[in-house]
């Protein structure tokens, strides 16, 4: 009969804190051989690792770049022309929200003429 001392194990360390802050990750505990490894095997497992999970991770809303911009909406005088960008990724889990999506801009064109023909009238009136 063999005299095999058993393994003296320190008891679990707490389980470490999860390797993330969000989201999925892992933790892990040690502990330490107490008996000297030369007086027998010892094949007693010292770390332990396992799977953990924290509330999701915010996801932050992202977008395209914008677009160009569009012509101006009148032909003469003031108008308005825009460009638009679209949300790639929705936000979620406390995500930062979207900024807007369509930029309005004022335009001006040249100035609109009063009636046909009016500024044939004073050019002749001028001479």
């Amino acid at each position: 009969m063999s005299d095999t001392i058993p393994c003296l194990l320190s008891p679990w360390s707490e389980w470490s804190d999860c390797s993330v802050t969000c989201g999925k990750g892992m933790r892990t505990r040690q502990r330490m051989l107490k008996s000297a490894a030369e007086l027998g095997d010892c094949n007693e497992e010292l770390e332990q690792a396992e799977k953990c999970m924290l509330p999701e991770c915010p996801i932050d809303c992202e977008l395209t770049e914008w677009s160009q911009w569009s012509e101006c909406n009148t032909s003469c005088g003031k108008g308005h022309m825009i460009r638009t960008r679209m949300i790639k990724v929705e936000p979620q889990f406390g995500g930062t929200a979207c900024p807007e999506t369509v930029q309005r801009s004022k335009c001006r064109v040249r100035k609109c003429l009063r009636g046909p023909g009016m500024e044939k009238r004073r050019w002749k009136e001028a001479r």
